[in-house]
């Protein structure tokens, strides 16, 4: 009997079609009994658990609930307590449902496997279930394993300020966890999560929570159980093989000529959520982009106002910009690959913000964001996405994961 785990927080109600996705890859290529173990809350409607239950029972497996709303309430209150910025648009209370696996599986039950759902499992599961973890908490996929180089994952903050190896530092969206080691970290978990909560620049809350407590005792797995569809991307892989692969960072969108969005699409069309309103959700879903396309001029027009633009970008888009911006001499770039780069944009943003605008071209904008929020700045009053302003016509693809999430 394989046990695997999930979190879910679905307050639009359409997220749990990524879990179901997800769940639905997972039984079509594993050959043995498995035990899905769904945490949820209460944003899991009637209507989603009946397709949960529909789909498990379609392969023949089987999948439980468990509802940590009522099951773990005290455990959520010490996290809101510890972590008061948890309900962003990046961060959900969900990421947090693994670390109760212990309050909620049978004290019998030596080891579970953790999953996201922005993942496809496209190999048997049983080639991860059957890795013991020995004395290791945790059996993980180092980040380095994806990015190939130190100087690649040095950006996070706690490798940055040397609280983590950089090649200790795992990702946490796949978790092989022992939970007979797991069970005596309670303590150690809560205290890292104060300390973590106190440093708003540790963004990644929960996976850098885990890293505090357990990045030199973990067992170290082949990359081919977290394979970042990124990373795969950047290698210039054609080939779909027999990996997990995970679509970290909004990587997932409508490009069909891409294998691994193409993957994603076929098992979703597989599961109970695809259905004739997906279409009718997708049209309203352009609707809403034109009428933002529109706002954001509007927001652009308002926090201009007598100011004069910044923009932060990597000396090699410079000149580019330039043009697509119709750039005057005197407008000012902040290198973004420099090592001083965020802190070069915050001093920038704190002495001229009531002068200046910033159009922030980063990868990793959203963890930005998060950074700048935290710091008080305001998203599309002090600081704009610069990419939102840039098209095919720019050599930018379209950006079609939100039609993705709004279907």
């Amino acid at each position: 009997m394989i046990h695997v785990c999930f979190a879910l927080y679905d307050k639009t109600e359409r997220y749990s079609k990524f879990t179901g996705t997800t769940m639905l890859s997972l039984f079509e290529n594993t050959y043995s009994k498995v035990v899905v173990h769904l945490l949820h809350d209460n944003t899991l409607t009637p209507e989603n658990r009946d397709k949960f239950i529909y789909l498990a029972g379609q392969y023949n497996q089987l999948v439980k609930f468990y509802n940590v709303d009522e099951l773990c309430a005290d455990e959520i209150g010490k996290v809101y307590e510890a972590l008061p910025h948890v309900s962003t648009d990046r961060h959900t209370i969900a990421m947090f449902y693994r670390f109760f696996v212990t309050k909620l599986m049978p004290p019998n039950m030596d080891k579970i496997i953790y999953l996201d759902s922005d993942i496809i499992v496209n190999l048997d599961i049983a080639e991860l279930w059957h890795i013991e973890p020995g004395d290791k908490v945790l059996g993980v996929i180092p980040e380095l394993f994806n990015y190939k180089t130190i100087e690649a994952v040095s950006w996070h903050p706690t490798i940055a300020d040397g609280l983590i190896k950089a090649e200790d530092y795992f990702n946490s969206g796949v978790l092989l966890i022992n939970l007979n080691a797991f069970r005596n970290e309670e303590k150690n978990l809560w205290e890292s999560a104060k300390f973590i909560g106190k440093n708003p620049k540790y963004m990644f809350l929960d996976q850098d929570i885990l890293n505090h407590c357990f990045s030199t005792r973990t067992l170290k797995l082949p990359v081919k159980f977290n394979k970042f569809v990124s990373s795969a991307r950047e290698e210039n892989e054609t080939q779909v093989e027999k990996e997990i692969y995970h679509f970290a960072s909004r990587t997932l969108n409508f490009d069909t000529n891409d294998p691994f969005n193409l993957l994603w699409m076929e098992y979703f069309a597989l599961t109970p959520w695809f259905e004739a309103k997906t279409i009718i959700q997708l049209y309203e879903c352009f609707q809403l982009v034109h009428i933002d396309l529109k706002q954001l001029m509007i927001k652009v027009s308002t926090a201009m106002n007598g100011k004069t633009r910044v923009f932060f970008v990597e000396s090699q888009s410079i000149d580019a910009v330039k043009k697509i911006f119709n750039s005057q001499g005197n407008e000012e770039f902040i290198p973004a690959e420099d090592k001083n780069a965020i802190a070069n944009l915050v001093y920038a943003m704190g002495k001229f913000h009531d002068r200046k605008i910033f159009f922030i071209f980063s990868d990793n904008f959203d963890s930005l964001n998060d950074v700048l929020t935290q710091l008080d700045f305001v998203k599309d009053k002090d600081f704009f996405d610069g990419t939102e302003f840039l098209s095919e016509e720019h050599g930018l693809p379209l950006k079609s994961h939100p039609l993705i999430k709004f279907m």
